[in-house]
């Protein structure tokens, strides 16, 4: 039936909840000749959807099919992107190796002049270049090349370094990737990258393949505490079928570097995948000036520098260490406002590296700074009247790190081989601080806890690992101890009774009871050298070797460090009267170089 509308209304909605009167309601309203629109409402929501009667069809097969196709675009373009696209940054890559590619036009600038200290470790992969370069010179009579070498050093030691000057120097495709690029959050993402990056290597042999950090993914097999699947054995697995198995040739040398040889897998070490092992050790004082003049020639320098002293006064500092004591010195001296860099801040750099910024903010009372200074003079003491250790080459009682002064060494030259007696000396100049403190200040302080747990450890060795005991004897003691995480043994064992364990702990305490006394003698009999030597460390804070030799000899305080002012009053004097002045000021000089440089000798 025709629906009424009333004449000369205004917008009228009306709500109709059965869809079977909506056709009947839309022919009234034509025969009535209004305008309309239709608003259907879903129940279940409070959202609606406006339609015309012109655009309905089309508008409901947008709304209804739009974003499925909308969404299958999408979708497609992704799939086209991932296949188009042959890097490792694809999205969902995850197979495809992460190794970097140097090829001969984007090598590394680095080369083996940038690698001193380590004149056998270049030798060993100069071979490698050589054998790229000019192969027919080993295949003519019938030579291979080693198809994996495997760098081993301390943290620091350039194994890195020497990898990036294989790169620069070889005309070959150097590819480099880390140990822990291979493994991912997904099962067999390892093993498909490890595929892949030899994939890539064999399209571009003769070729380079350098593994950083191998024992990210190559340590021992079955140390795994837990029993279910092994990613990382997976990969060491790909690893070790793809460096020597079935359908592997030549034309790839395997560059990898550790400095945890202990914790690979044996067969990844078996010739046939790395035949060589090059040990990169800590530099001796030859390979620490190489190193220190390399880097030396990247900064300016002031004439006063002595490599020959910075070398002799680090020991034990790797490439890392002398490349950073530089690179602080160059900072100093710019914060310092200065154009050179000079040798007071290659000491003060040095220091730095190894025991840390000084502390001059940190405040102590007058008591702490003496107790800190007779410690640091009985250290001092101790070691110049023993003849089988360095001597004093600085003392401070300035704060660095967690220690509140310092006493450095000075060798003489680089031992390999330390004899008992040597040991026991060092013991004694370990408790020379803590008999110091306790004959000048009347009574010890928690200072010297360093120096008895370090003369502990030293005398233990001595005993249970060196065999420089005639009690004990030449017999090796030392409890084995190893973590599961690092594919060793679990835990400690010990491998003596009680009863060799007592008679080890009074050994032990015998030696270092020894050692003791000895240091106490020389403390009492030297008091007086003791004493002036604390006076000038409280009144100077740090002493070099010579201001320390003229100290013991009983040189007055004031006159222990020639004053900056003097040498600038020499050129005020008229000029007639310059040669009269200057025979003493040198006389003076050279005066005061003499216990300087007989100090090294032991009294």
């Amino acid at each position: 039936m025709p629906f009424p509308l009333p004449k000369g209304s205004g917008p009228l909605w009306l709500e109709i909840r059965d869809c079977d009167d909506v056709a009947q309601l839309v022919d009234d309203m034509k025969v009535a000749g209004a305008t309309y629109e239709s608003h259907f409402f879903d129940t279940t929501s409070s959202k609606g959807t406006t339609w015309t009667e012109s655009g309905s069809v089309m508008q409901t097969v947008l709304l209804v099919y739009g974003p499925w196709i909308l969404i299958f675009a999408v979708f497609m373009i992704v799939m086209r992107q991932m296949r188009n696209q042959g890097g490792a940054g694809g999205v969902m890559s995850f197979g495809r190796s992460r190794g970097q590619l140097y090829t001969k036009e984007d090598q590394t600038n680095v080369t083996f002049d940038d690698v001193a200290g380590a004149e056998e470790a270049k030798a060993e992969v100069s071979e490698l270049v050589e054998f790229l370069k000019n192969p027919g010179r080993f295949t003519r009579i019938g030579g291979r090349i080693p198809s994996g070498v495997l760098l081993v050093g301390q943290p620091g030691c350039g194994k890195t370094l020497l990898a990036k000057a294989i790169a620069g120097e070889a005309e070959a495709p150097f590819y480099s990737i880390s140990g822990s690029d291979f493994v991912e959050m997904f099962v067999g993402v390892g093993a498909s990258r490890v595929r892949d990056l030899f994939k890539q290597a064999r399209e571009n042999s003769p070729c380079i393949i350098f593994l950083d950090e191998i024992d990210a993914v190559g340590r021992r097999r079955g140390s795994g505490m837990g029993g279910g699947h092994d990613e990382r054995e997976q990969t060491l697995n790909a690893i070790l079928v793809e460096m020597d198995g079935f359908g592997t040739d030549g034309g790839i040398i395997v560059i990898a570097a550790t400095n945890r040889p202990d914790v690979l897998d044996p067969a990844l070490l078996r010739p046939g995948r790395f035949d060589r092992e090059v040990q990169i050790d800590l530099p001796d004082i030859e390979g620490r000036r190489m190193i220190l003049e390399v880097h030396l020639k990247k900064v300016k320098t002031g004439g006063d520098i002595d490599v020959g002293v910075l070398a002799r006064s680090t020991p034990g500092y790797s490439g890392a260490d002398l490349a950073a004591t530089v690179n602080e010195a160059a900072i100093m001296a710019v914060l310092n406002k200065e154009n050179e860099v000079r040798m007071e801040h290659m000491e003060e750099a040095r220091d730095k590296v190894r025991y840390g910024r000084q502390k001059r903010s940190r405040k102590f009372e007058e008591a702490d700074r003496k107790i800190t200074a007779y410690h640091e003079a009985g250290h001092a003491l101790v070691a110049e009247e023993l003849e089988d250790t360095e001597s004093p080459h600085k003392v401070t009682i300035v704060p660095r790190g967690r220690a509140l002064g310092s006493t450095m060494m000075l060798p003489e030259r680089e031992s390999y081989h330390v004899q008992k007696k040597r040991m026991l000396a060092q013991l004694a100049v370990l408790f020379g601080g803590r008999i110091a403190e306790e004959v000048f200040c009347g009574d010890i302080s928690a200072g010297a806890s360093d120096d008895i747990k370090r003369a502990t450890e030293l005398a233990r060795a001595m005993i249970t690992e060196l065999g420089m005991s005639d009690t004990i004897g030449p017999i090796n003691y030392a409890e084995r101890q190893g973590s599961d995480f690092l594919g060793t043994e679990l835990g400690a064992k010990k491998w003596h009774s009680e009863e060799t364990s007592r008679s080890i702990d009074a050994e032990v305490k015998v030696t270092i009871m020894a050692a003791y006394e000895t240091a106490e003698k020389i403390v009492r009999q030297g008091r007086e050298k003791v004493e002036a030597l604390a006076e000038a460390l409280l009144h100077y804070e740090t002493l070099n070797a010579e201001e320390i030799s003229r100290a013991f000899e009983g040189i007055a305080l004031e006159d222990l460090r020639p004053s900056p002012s003097e040498p600038e009053e020499a050129p005020v004097e008229p000029p007639k009267e310059a040669p009269a002045q200057a025979e003493p000021d040198l006389a003076g000089e050279l005066h005061g170089e003499l216990p300087g440089d007989a100090s090294p000798s032991p009294a």
